[in-house]
């Protein structure tokens, strides 16, 4: 279980890696573009989650504090959820980075954005949606003063 619970993120790296190190790279945008990038996660996740189906559909149907805490002792149902957060933050990441491109928000600023994805990504993700909205503010605002303003144009 110690394996898939390390694979889980080992496999999602050369994505991560991409989208930070490499976003403008043209093969970037077509590897990040496919949604299956978050396949192998969810292979791994299945592996785990087979066996133990059972007991995880009874937690998701009836769903309880005092049942998921003892469900929790279980390193199968840990690292099951350790790879759906993992295959999660990696979908929500890659929306982040398509985002960001078609946005043309700089990828110097990105960077740390896709890194706190990786490691709080509810914290990091309305941090994101709340600047990109002041960004378009200050874009619109921008295009409009010079579509107003014929000497600046």
């Amino acid at each position: 279980m110690s394996t898939l619970f390390d694979l889980v993120f080992y496999v999602t790296i050369p994505f991560w890696a991409l989208m930070i190190f490499a976003p403008a790279w043209r093969f970037t945008r077509l590897i990040i573009g496919s949604p299956w990038i978050v396949g192998a996660p969810l292979v791994i996740w299945a592996l785990i989650t087979v066996p133990i189906l059972g007991d995880l559909w009874s937690l998701v149907t009836s769903p309880s504090l005092a049942a998921i805490t003892e469900a929790a002792a279980d390193p199968a149902v840990l690292a099951a959820l350790w790879a759906q957060i993992i295959a999660w933050d990696l979908f929500l990441g890659r929306w982040v980075y398509l985002d960001s491109r078609a946005r043309g928000i700089h990828p110097l600023l990105m960077g740390p954005v896709l890194v706190g994805t990786i490691m709080l990504s509810p914290i990091v993700f309305p941090v994101y949606l709340a600047a990109r909205e002041l960004a378009g503010r200050a874009s619109t605002a921008d295009s409009a003063v010079t579509q107003a303003d014929p000497i600046s144009a």
